[in-house]
C-alpha cells in the first residue's frame, strides 16, 4: 500500500500561464499597478447576440445534461462552418463538442497513444503540449522549427521512428504568431501518409490572421482526413474563453473513444455554453472582423516598437496575438541591484517586479532566451506596457 501520488505526476507540472497569472492576480490584489501581458485571451467581451443566446438559454431552463458528443443543432452548425470556412466534409458523428479546446485537445491524445508512444511537437510550442503528451502516457520529442519559425521538415523526418504516434502543429501559433505554408502542411502531409501518424492540428487562432492571409487546413490534403485530428474553438474568435467550449474532428472511431474521455471526466459540455456557441456560428459576424482588425492595428504597434528597442529582435507576426521576442542579449547583464540575470525567467521575474509589466518567459514555450507578450489589450496599456519593457531593459 502507498498514499504517494502517481508517477506520472511527477512529468507533469502546473501550466506556467496559470501559475503565473494566479500570481500576478494576487500582486493586483495586494494594489499593485501590473500590467498583464501574460494572458492569451481576447480583452474584448463576449459580443452581445452570444451572451443573449446564454441568457436564454438559462431563462427558458436549457440547463440539464445534453448529449456526450454535444447537442446535434452545435454539431450541425459547426459541420456547415467547416464547409464553408475550410472545404471541409465532417458529418455530425465525425464531430465532438468539449469543454474547451484544450480539453479536446487532452482527450484527443488520451484517445489514440498507448504507453511509450512519442508525439513530435515543433518548438516553440504551445505551454501544454508536452505535459498533455505526458498525461497520456506518451514521451514528447521536440524539435525546433526553422529560424523563421517555419516547419523544419528535414528535422521532423529525421525524428520519426516506428513509435511516432503523431506530430502537433499550431496554426496560427502560439506564441509566435507564425503561419504555416500551405506548402510546408503538404509537406507533412506526405509524411503522414508515408509514414502512418496523426497529425493533430490545433486550429483554435484560425480566424486571427492579418494581411489577407489565410490558415491552411491539413485535413484538406487528399489521404488526410482520416488522419488528422482537427482542434478548434470559440474562446478567441468569439472571446468566449471563460465559457469553455471547443470541439474535435477526426475519424469515428476517435470520436468515440474521445467522448469516452469525456464521459468519464466533464460528462458533457455545459448545455448554456453550447447554446450560445450556436449562436456565435450562426450569428453576425461583424464583431470578429471589427476585433481582427484591432488587432492588426496592435501587431503592427507591437512589431514595430519592440524591433525599435535595442537589443530586441521580434519575427514577423502572421496571426494569433502574440509577440516572442528576442531578448538573449540582455542575458548575464546586471539588474539595478548588482543581481545578474541569468536567464529569460529571470529577466521576466525582474520586469514584474521592477516594471510591473507581465509577461512570460520563452523558456516556457521551449523557446529560451526570448520573452511572450499578448497585444490582447488596448492600444494604450500596450504603449504603457512597452515603455515599461523598454525602460526594464536598460541593465548594465
Amino acid at each position: 500500500m502507498s498514499t504517494e501520488l502517481s508517477a506520472k505526476m511527477k512529468k507533469v507540472s502546473i501550466s506556467p500561464t496559470s501559475a503565473f497569472f494566479a500570481r500576478v492576480e494576487e500582486m493586483k490584489r495586494n494594489g499593485m499597478d501590473i500590467i498583464s501581458l501574460n494572458v492569451g485571451e481576447p480583452d474584448f467581451p463576449t459580443p452581445s447576440n452570444i451572451k443573449a443566446a446564454g441568457i436564454k438559454a438559462i431563462e427558458e431552463n436549457f440547463t440539464k445534461y445534453t448529449e456526450g458528443s454535444g447537442i446535434a443543432p452545435l454539431r450541425k452548425a459547426i459541420s456547415k462552418k467547416l464547409k464553408e470556412d475550410n472545404g471541409l466534409t465532417y458529418e455530425m458523428d465525425e464531430i465532438a463538442v468539449m469543454t474547451g479546446a484544450k480539453q479536446a485537445l487532452s482527450a484527443a491524445l488520451m484517445a489514440i497513444v498507448s504507453d511509450g508512444d512519442e508525439v513530435i511537437i515543433p518548438t516553440p510550442c504551445y505551454v501544454s503540449y508536452p505535459d498533455m503528451v505526458s498525461l497520456a502516457g506518451g514521451v514528447s520529442v521536440l524539435v525546433e522549427r526553422a529560424d523563421d519559425f517555419s516547419l523544419d521538415m528535414d528535422a521532423i523526418k529525421n525524428a520519426v521512428t516506428d513509435k511516432t504516434k503523431a506530430v502537433i502543429i499550431c496554426s496560427p501559433d502560439n506564441p509566435t504568431g507564425h503561419v504555416y505554408s500551405e506548402q510546408s502542411i503538404r509537406e507533412l502531409a506526405d509524411l503522414s501518409i508515408q509514414k502512418d501518424f496523426f497529425v493533430i492540428s490545433d486550429e483554435i487562432y484560425e480566424k486571427i490572421i492579418y494581411d489577407q492571409k489565410k490558415a491552411f487546413s491539413i485535413a484538406g490534403v487528399p489521404g488526410m482526413k482520416d488522419r488528422t485530428i482537427l482542434i478548434n474553438g470559440f474562446s478567441k474568435t468569439y472571446s468566449m474563453t471563460g465559457w469553455r467550449m471547443g470541439y474535435l474532428c477526426a475519424r469515428k472511431d476517435v470520436i468515440k473513444a474521445a467522448i469516452k474521455v469525456q464521459s468519464q471526466t466533464t460528462t458533457t459540455p455545459s448545455s448554456i455554453s453550447q447554446m450560445a456557441s450556436l449562436e456565435a456560428l450562426e450569428g453576425p459576424q461583424d464583431s470578429v472582423e471589427a476585433m481582427v482588425l484591432e488587432f492588426q492595428k496592435r501587431r503592427d504597434y507591437v512589431y514595430e516598437r519592440l524591433n525599435s528597442i535595442e537589443g530586441v529582435s521580434c519575427k514577423p507576426i502572421m496571426g494569433a496575438f502574440y509577440a516572442l521576442f528576442d531578448v538573449s542579449s540582455y542575458i548575464g547583464k546586471k539588474a539595478a541591484d548588482g543581481k545578474v540575470l541569468e536567464n529569460d525567467v529571470e529577466l521576466c521575474e525582474y520586469l514584474l517586479e521592477k516594471e510591473h509589466v507581465a509577461a512570460m518567459p520563452g523558456s516556457c514555450y521551449k523557446a529560451p532566451g526570448t520573452l511572450r507578450i499578448s497585444f490582447a489589450s488596448s492600444m494604450d496599456v500596450l504603449k504603457k506596457a512597452l515603455d515599461r519593457i523598454e525602460n526594464g531593459l536598460m541593465l548594465s
